[in-house]
């Protein structure tokens, strides 16, 4: 199978289709796969016949499970082009999907982590299930939480975002829509109906709340949220402008939920809980998207050739040995002067543009 392949494209009445068919790597994102997506909703744009666009996955195997994480790593490990490459091909189809000026629809239908949260929540209608597996988990692989996390993280209420940015947690489709990441829960049984239903509509749906209007008949409710039990708890952390304050306050709280916290940081790159949250509250204060993407393609340029990136993937991903040697190894030894080379403006002819 082609990369071409990876992305079926398909119209039906005002709907267009965009379907992930990649299940042996989870439809982890490919960089012609990006590029499929991006030409596709540029033309859908542009056709008045379309009013809708419908992105889902084929099979039975997750929604998109990130980028493509070894290729990252090859790259890195080498002059970093291919990397730059996809991220900048990435974040213009994050881009797109924020600006789409119809409604899109999205079905995170098991697991929807990196990359496949940038194709998902940017859209206007976001359906969770119970199968749904969400995570932003790239401060255990020396990443950082890109595709958009720098824009829909921090807006997230009472600082979800940050607890999700560096802690990694995992949340079912009860917690995200919850936490507003979810636009809708639809049981999985019901979701060749709910297509269906807006396949035979689509010729009718003007805007947003039309398309909506057809999928509410399909909706359930998904039950109790874990999460809300911890709302309290995490926005009283997670306030903090400092990595090394959230975990004092966690440590103060003394709490079981505090304590699986503390486990799950302590295991996280230093150099990545910092320039998360750095980067999530600098994303709180920028107004326009596409300038948290300009700076998100600063830090994914550096980021991705620096030893905790190349160290976690080997620990996570290739050896699977769970014990990455990070360096620097202490949050107190990442400095503000690191940060800063980080986060500063490439070169103006390598700065992204849309």
């Amino acid at each position: 199978m082609t990369d071409a392949s990876h992305v079926v494209t398909a119209t039906e009445g005002g709907l267009a289709r965009l379907r992930l068919n990649r299940p042996q790597a989870l439809h982890a994102l490919t960089q012609p796969m990006c590029v499929a997506m991006h030409e596709a909703l540029t033309a859908c744009a542009a056709e008045d016949a379309i009013h809708a666009v419908l992105l889902d996955h084929m099979g039975e195997r997750g929604f998109c499970a990130g980028g493509d994480i070894a290729m990252l790593a090859r790259s890195g490990a080498g002059d970093g082009r291919e990397a730059r490459a996809f991220f900048a091909t990435e974040y213009r189809l994050n881009t797109a999907i924020h600006r789409f000026p119809k409604p899109y629809i999205a079905v995170m239908d098991g697991i929807t982590m990196g990359g496949g949260v940038g194709i998902s929540v940017h859209g206007g209608l976001r359906i969770a299930t119970e199968r749904t597996r969400f995570a932003m988990p790239e401060t255990g692989i020396g990443l950082f939480p890109d595709v958009g996390g720098g824009w829909f993280l921090p807006r997230l209420p009472g600082q979800i975002g940050i607890w999700l940015a560096l802690t990694g947690a995992r949340l079912n489709g009860a917690d995200c829509l919850e936490a507003g990441i979810a636009t809708h829960f639809v049981p999985s049984a019901r979701l060749e109906e709910m297509k269906a239903a807006l396949l035979e509509g689509s010729g009718h749906i003007t805007d947003q709340a039309g398309a909506a209007a057809i999928i509410a008949p399909f909706c359930a409710d998904p039950g109790p949220s874990s999460l809300r039990a911890h709302r309290g708890a995490i926005a009283e952390a997670f306030v903090g402008e400092t990595v090394e304050g959230i975990i004092e306050t966690l440590r103060q709280a003394g709490t079981p939920f505090a304590q699986s916290c503390l486990e799950s940081l302590a295991g996280k790159s230093p150099q990545t809980l910092k320039v998360a949250l750095r980067q999530i509250r600098a994303g709180a204060r920028l107004a326009c998207f596409e300038e948290v993407m300009a700076m998100e393609y600063r830090i994914a340029c550096r980021v991705v050739q620096r030893h905790d990136f190349l160290e976690g993937v080997r620990a996570v991903i290739v050896d699977k040995d769970g014990a990455p040697k990070w360096h620097p190894a202490a949050l107190e030894q990442v400095d503000a002067a690191l940060l800063d080379g980080i986060f500063a403006p490439l070169p103006p002819e390598e700065e992204w543009r849309s």
